[in-house]
């Protein structure tokens, strides 16, 4: 567990350990908020569309599912 001080500004530093594990640099997006009596920080997704491709493992069915129906809604 670290232990950290926050300046006189509020700014606290995370350990470059938890920075690296959790990719966060110099710009990265942070969401904070408070959940119970503890202030929970997590980096946002840079990409939420890159970061979910390859999740569900379909193999193309899905998309090949999506473009038959919408074919056959532009024939009615």
């Amino acid at each position: 567990m670290n232990i950290v001080k926050s300046t006189v500004k509020g700014q606290i530093l995370i350990p470059a350990p938890l920075r690296s594990k959790y990719g966060i640099g110099r710009g990265t997006p942070l969401r904070i908020y408070d959940e119970g009596n503890r202030i929970v920080v997590e980096p946002v997704a840079n990409d939420p569309v890159a970061e979910g491709k390859g999740l569900l493992k379909t193999e193309g069915k899905v998309l090949k599912a999506l473009i038959k129906d919408r074919k056959e809604e532009s024939r009615r």
